[in-house]
């Protein structure tokens, strides 16, 4: 059975930083594409950042562009995003998925869930 699961989520005040973590059982991530999701209260959830395969491209989403770096850990086979300068509006559930490529829509795996919180 595939499991997507996130750390590094929690309460940050404004300004601050935070980077979360994405792991998986049952599949090599190495091997897939990740893309960070968030979904803000009452509303769609939305992509944040990807990072392909093997080149490693990465993809960054305007509402995050210039604060956030997506990056892998080839040797856990772990993706991580590190993100600076944490708004209010930047609160949320945050998800990361498994998908063949950035340029898919649909995710083949997508974990629970963490929140994170931005405020003072």
């Amino acid at each position: 059975q595939v499991q997507l699961a996130e750390s590094g989520g929690g309460s940050v005040q404004p300004g601050g930083s935070l980077t979360l973590s994405c792991t998986a059982s049952g599949i090599n991530l190495n091997l897939y594409a990740v893309r960070w999701l968030r979904q803000a209260p009452g509303e769609k959830r939305e992509a944040v950042s990807c990072i392909s395969t093997t080149v490693g491209s990465t993809y960054y989403e305007d509402s995050v562009n210039g604060r956030a770096i997506i990056y892998r850990d080839t040797a856990t086979g772990t993706v991580l995003i590190w993100v600076k300068n944490l708004k209010p509006e930047d609160t949320a559930v945050y998800y990361c998925a498994a998908l063949g490529s950035c340029h898919n829509s649909v995710v083949d795996y997508v974990s629970q869930g963490t929140q994170d919180t931005v405020s003072t």
